[in-house]
């Protein structure tokens, strides 16, 4: 899940000071760069904040059975609160800190995201130590701030193990959170940028299944065919709504632990590998069309049908699933942003577990690219009522489902 805003290469958050942004005030040394967020504080060193906020409203139709006055449930979400803050201490030398509010929807608690020590010293090789992503499929990279679609985990395909469990743990539930893990990634791009790649090194799975602390290895390689897209790092874009040209990626990564599933009384290996692809084509009347799609195979060696059944351990998903989108940026103006309908389908198919799908169709109104739009869309499915519950029993009807959402950065 990609958190600081990427739409401005030179924007990159920065390490935050209170003196420093004092004494940036007071000497009036803000950069119109940088609009405002960034603060120098001499050749070499500046820093810079940002926040991002998700907001929705839900509405999901009950399963057939439920009386007539409960035929609807409905609910206002704080989807997500974060605070960028990010800096340039060297020419080579940056730092990155980021922070999530995961119980916002229950009162609140601001816990970290990204803390990343990084050495940027070339296109071709950049080290990030930290806690950081993950190297994974698009959907990860672009996080659900730079996705196209609001919903893209609520009603899209299973997860990686470093997004199973909301809090990283030490008792065998947890591999990491939102996407994030405390490890190492090389990366960089080579041929004019157009092969990028990270390879990273993470912790894992905590306690548990894991019980030789085997690390997790996690990589993805892209090929931009068209346009080279820019992003800060390795992360990625669902959608540039034209203003990167046009698009034609591949790419594929790939995760392995050894003891990343099961149990410690029963203990497996995990393997998932994701093929994605975009494809961003601007019109000759400057309308934007572009497609989203993603294609999961995820293995467990060992961990044995038992256990599978009664969901125990580190239960990860098994099995293939596919998620693809397409979306229309319509050039006109609707008073201040633009329309952009889309229309997406997913479909999952767990090993021991029975299948479930969901379709969605909604519009976009893009008022500032990825800092200001709002997102409505209807669903259907069984994927809603199923979730994550990847055991033998898993039973759930297809249901209608409405989402309104709002989504702010700075």
């Amino acid at each position: 899940m990609k958190d600081y805003i990427q739409h401005q290469a030179g924007a990159r958050k920065n390490r935050l000071l209170a003196t420093a942004l004092l004494s940036g005030l007071a000497a009036g040394q803000m950069t119109d760069s940088y609009a405002g967020a960034t603060f120098k504080i001499d050749d070499t060193k500046w820093v810079s904040i940002g926040a991002g906020l998700r907001t929705s409203f839900s509405s999901q139709e009950a399963a057939a059975g439920a009386g007539s006055d409960k035929r609807w449930t409905n609910d206002f979400n704080l989807d997500s609160i974060r605070l960028y803050l990010n800096g340039q201490i060297h020419k080579y030398l940056k730092v990155e800190f980021n922070t999530e509010c995961p119980t916002c929807g229950n009162g609140g608690e601001v816990r970290v995201l990204d803390a990343i020590g990084k050495f940027e010293i070339d296109p071709m090789y950049n080290l990030w130590v930290g806690r950081m992503l993950v190297p994974a499929e698009r959907r990860e990279m672009n996080g659900p701030y730079y996705s196209g679609v609001y919903n893209i985990y609520s009603a899209g395909t299973p997860f990686e193990p470093s997004d199973y469990n909301g809090t990283i743990k030490s008792d065998g539930t947890s591999a990491g959170s939102r996407g994030r893990d405390d490890g190492a990634t090389v990366w960089g791009a080579f041929m004019g940028g157009r092969l990028q790649y990270a390879f990273g090194f993470f912790r894992g799975l905590r306690g548990g299944a894991n019980v030789n602390d085997n690390i997790l290895y996690g990589q993805r390689v892209a090929y931009n065919f068209w346009e080279v897209e820019k992003n800060p790092g390795y992360y990625t874009s669902g959608t540039y709504f034209g203003k990167g040209g046009d698009i034609l990626t591949v790419g594929l990564s790939n995760q392995y632990q050894q003891g990343g599933a099961g149990s410690a009384a029963d203990p497996a290996s995990f393997r998932g590998t994701t093929v994605d692809l975009l494809v961003e084509k601007v019109l000759p009347n400057s309308g934007v069309v572009t497609v989203n799609g993603e294609y999961k195979n995820y293995g467990i060696s060992g961990y044995n049908m038992a256990s599978r059944i009664a969901n125990t351990g580190f239960s990860l998903f098994e099995g293939n699933a596919y998620d693809v989108s397409g979306m229309y940026l319509f050039p006109q103006k609707i008073w201040i942003g633009q329309a952009q309908p889309f229309v997406r389908y997913v479909d999952v198919h767990p090993v021991s577990s029975s299948s479930r799908d969901v379709y969605e169709a909604g519009v976009n109104y893009v008022i500032d690219g990825h800092n200001a739009k709002i997102s409505l869309s209807w669903l259907y499915g069984d994927l809603m009522t199923k979730g994550q519950n990847y055991t033998t029993g898993a039973t759930g009807a297809n249901v209608n489902a409405m989402n309104l959402g709002f989504q702010w950065q700075i």
